[in-house]
């Protein structure tokens, strides 16, 4: 699941191998894409419906005649990411999640947890500080008061 950054599908496909895995574009951030164009809230819908049941060729149909900087730049996304657009009504009547909010929001949280007052990080020893910060602050490891 991902955003249509190059990045995550680049991260993607350095830790899974291509086969036994499907990439999934995120609903919300395609949803999101959909609604810059602006114009015809009837299109915008036609659009959205389209594509929520994976009809890509039926939503860049409905763009053809449209013009400007976004649409094109829409046109671009959609093609770009057409093996990524799903059947997303199928996929939530079977509980498979459609966007990335849940896993934007733990990143989030982990890097707020990780913002210290003056604290310097030096990039050998980031990791060993991660896993014990985020163990103390989850409650897995108690620093002792005694001596």
């Amino acid at each position: 699941m991902g955003d249509g950054h190059d990045g995550i599908w680049n991260i993607m496909a350095q830790l899974l191998p291509a086969h036994g895995k499907r990439e999934v574009l995120d609903w919300y951030h395609l949803v999101e894409n959909i609604y810059k164009i602006g114009g015809d809230k009837k299109r915008l819908r036609q659009i959205k419906s389209s594509l929520w049941r994976g009809f890509i060729d039926e939503a860049l149909e409905l763009l053809a005649t449209c013009k400007g900087t976004q649409v094109q730049n829409l046109r671009t996304y959609l093609t770009k990411h057409q093996s990524r657009i799903v059947n997303y009504d199928i996929y939530q009547s079977l509980g498979i999640p459609i966007g990335s909010g849940e896993v934007s929001s733990t990143v989030k949280r982990i890097a707020s947890r990780l913002k210290l007052s003056g604290a310097q990080w030096l990039r050998s020893s980031v990791n060993q500080i991660l896993r014990l910060r985020c163990a103390y602050l989850n409650g897995a490891f108690l620093l002792s008061t005694s001596t």
